[in-house]
Formats: structure tokens, sequence, C-alpha cells
């Protein structure tokens, strides 16, 4: 044990020191929060620039149908052909034309834009949600109901299901689908993208030094078993000390950028409130059954959904999987690294052993959709698979016995696999100029010890 601590020191402080790991310790969390606020951010910003659009209505019955708005601007032309307006569309100053004609199909309008660029969304969802809604109307309109307008007004209605977990004690917990899927998907992609990385960096680190011959200075006065664990222990030590600093300053980044976020959405909802009462008030409309305030019910139900989660089961879950998983392909890839004497000769071998992985991010997405189904279920289990694919199913809920099981399916499979990987580790690690192959490995397992 003194030898595989005496390694493990050695990685970690050599690592740790490295100022590519410093780098990347800090930036990281940057980037994981930007990814977390920066949607959100974007997707409130508005096109501000202000756009002018040609209307010709060779209907004539869609005239004034498409309300402006403060950056779009539609004008309506009557008297000159579209092919004119077509080709001058930059010198009249337009930036697009929209082109209304009659069809056969149920009174539905055909509708084409001319645009020197490919037009944004937000103008094109604009003019067919207002077209459609006009058209819904007429239609409705043409069976002449009575107080139509009263009618479809009462019938608007929007439904929201509030969702609420129940423990083994009858307590009541507020929960969020949605939440849960999130955090199941970052914890089994960052499973995924650590253990494929830090594999690869353990088998980098055995032929850099199975080349400078260091090795075989180590070797002489420490077991090649020693030798494999220490570094693989030292490296999984470096991963979960990144892992929590990355953790840490994420959720504290992740919570500025969504408080700003937040009062910076809710001072604009409040100056709109302000400016549609202002204009009700002008206009003479009784505004006694008019809100006030804006409600934070909904941010109340993320922030419960979001303490209900079992912080310390998925916490405990994902350190747990994270250094099974690790420790398991890295005495695979450790051992890959001792059998060949150059990167590019790992091509073969290592195709094998990333496919498991691989495999289990492709399960990943129909476990997040259904957690308890038996595709879910089975990759959780097998113990290659189970690192990404029970982080995923954690969130939603594990039954005990499927978590014991998986859990010691996993530390067997550990022990199985780095006992070989220890033989080849030992044998390959002092290899020069033999050809390798999975049959001449196969062949060093069997070696006597």
């Amino acid at each position: 044990m003194k030898q595989i601590y005496l390694i493990l020191q050695r990685e970690f402080i050599t690592r740790v020191r490295k100022k590519s790991f410093i780098i990347m310790t800090l930036l990281s969390p940057l980037f994981f929060a930007a990814l977390m606020v920066l949607p959100s951010y974007f997707a409130s910003l508005e096109d501000t620039s202000a756009k002018s659009i040609a209307i010709i209505d060779n209907t004539g019955s869609f005239t004034n149908v498409i309300p402006q708005t403060d950056y779009l601007k539609f004008s309506y032309i009557t008297d000159t052909p579209v092919d004119e307006v077509k080709n001058k569309l930059e010198e009249s100053g337009y930036y697009a034309l929209l082109t209304i004609d009659t069809t056969t199909e149920n009174n539905t309008p055909k509708l084409t834009i001319y645009s020197k660029k490919q037009p944004a969304i937000d103008v094109l969802s604009h003019i067919e949600n207002s077209l459609e809604k006009e058209i819904e109307t007429r239609k409705l309109k043409s069976y002449n109901i009575e107080n139509l307008d009263k009618i479809l007004a009462d019938v608007k209605t929007e439904v929201k299901l509030r969702s609420i977990k129940l423990s083994k004690d009858g307590e009541e917990q507020e929960s969020n689908t949605l939440i849960t899927m999130g955090i199941a998907y970052i914890l089994s992609f960052l499973m995924y993208m650590m253990v494929l990385l830090m594999g690869n960096q353990i088998m980098q680190g055995v032929i850099e030094e199975k080349n400078s011959r260091v090795v075989e200075v180590i070797i002489s006065s420490i077991k090649p078993l020693n030798l494999m664990m220490g570094k693989i222990l030292g490296l999984a030590s470096v991963s979960l000390l990144q892992i929590a600093v990355w953790i840490l300053l994420t959720l504290g980044l992740a919570t500025v950028g969504i408080n700003v976020l937040t009062e910076r959405t809710q001072k604009a909802n409040m100056e709109q409130m302000q400016a549609s009462q202002k204009l009700m008030a002008e206009q003479g409309i009784d505004q006694s059954n008019m809100p006030t305030n804006i409600s934070s019910d909904e941010g109340n139900n993320f922030l419960s959904a979001l303490k209900s989660q079992n912080f310390v089961l998925i916490i405990g879950g994902f350190i747990f999987y994270f250094l099974g998983g690790f420790l398991l392909y890295a005495a695979m890839f450790a051992a890959v690294g001792s059998a060949v004497e150059n990167i590019t000769d790992t091509q073969q071998l290592v195709l094998p052993i990333t496919l498991p992985l691989i495999l289990s991010i492709i399960v990943m997405i129909s476990g997040i959709k259904s957690p308890d189904g038996p595709l879910a279920f089975w990759f959780s289990i097998i113990p290659f698979t189970s690192p990404v694919v029970m982080l995923t199913r954690l969130p939603f809920g594990v039954p005990t016995w499927q978590l014991v099981l998986s859990a010691s399916l996993l530390i067997i499979t550990f022990l199985v696999i780095t006992w070989f990987a220890s033989k080849i580790y030992r044998v390959g690690i002092l290899m020069y100029g033999k050809k390798y192959s999975w049959k001449e490995m196969w062949k060093w397992m069997r070696y006597g010890s």
C-alpha cells in the first residue's frame, strides 16, 4: 500500500501543478455556467433592427390583417407588379416581399416571401401566426354563431400540471420533470466525458513512460500492479478535486447569472404591465380585475422542485459511479498503453473499450424518457454501461435493490478486469519491438506470476 500511495502522491502533485490543469479547472466552470445561463439570456433578446416588408395581396381580402410591431412594418402595394418589386427590393428599402395568392385548399392562401437573404424566424412566425388566427376566425364566423368572440374568450384555457412526489413516509414534495431530466443529462454526459478523457490520459502517460524507459527504473523497485494502481488512483484523485471545484464554481456563477437574468426579466415584465395599464386607463377600460403584481409562483415552484432533489444520493452516487467507472476503464486503458509503443497503434485496441461508453450515451437518451424501462434497467446493471446509465436514472429514483446489484457487479467487474489488466501491464510495459494483437495480449494474461 505504501508503494501505491507514493505513486498516487507523485501523479497527483505532478498533474495538479501543471498550468493546463489550473487553467482548465478555473475556466471550465465559466463555460458550464454560460451553458446554463446564456440560452435563456439569448432567448430573451429581440431583434431590434427595423424591417420594412412589402405585401402584395392578390386575393384582396387580407389587407391590414398582419399587425405592425415595434420593429416590423408592413406596406401594402396595389399598383406595382410583383417582378418589379422583387427586382428593386434593396433600392426600395424593403427587407422582403410577401405575396398572398388564392388556392383551392380550404380557403387557405398561398404565401410566398422573397428576400435577398434568409428571413429571420421571428419574421416568418409573426406572418404565419397572424394569418392563421385571421383565417381561423373567419372560418368560425362563417357558422354564424352568436356572441362568437365572447365564446372564444371563455373557451380559451391554459392548463398547468403541478407535480408532487410522495416519499415513503407520505410526505409531499414539489417536483419538476424538466429539472430532473436536466440533472440526469448533465450527470451522465459529464461521467462519459470524464471517464473517456481521463482514461486516455492514463494510456498516454503509460506510453510516454514506456518510450522514455523511465518505467524500467521504477519497475525495479515496485511491483507492476502497484505502479498501475498508483497511477490510476492518482489520476482519479485529481479528477475528483477538479470535479469538486467545477461544481462549486459553476453553482456560484450560475446562481449569480440566474439572479441577474431573473431581475432583468421581472423588471421588463413590470414595465410592460405598467405600459398596458396606462394604455387601458387612457381608453377607459376597467382595471379592477387586473393583477397589480407579477406572480412568483412559478419561480417558487422551480426552487421548491430543485430543493426536493435528493442531492446527497445524487452526489454520492456520482462519486461512487465515477470512481467505479473510471477505475474500470482506466485499468483497460493502462493495459492498452503498456502493449503499444506509440499513440497511433492504440486505435484498433481502444475501439472495443470505448464502444460500451458510446452505447451508454445512446441508451441515456432513452433512459431520460423512460428511466424505469427495460432498456435503461439492464444497461444500468451491466458494469460497462452502468456508470453512465445509472446516473441517468438516479435523479428519478431507483429501488435500493437495483442500486445494490448494480454497485456490486461494478465492484466485482472492476476487480476482475484490474487483475487481467495487471497481467497484461506487467509484460507489456517491458516489451519492445513486439507486434501487438489481442491474441498476443491473451498470451500475456496466461503467463505465470
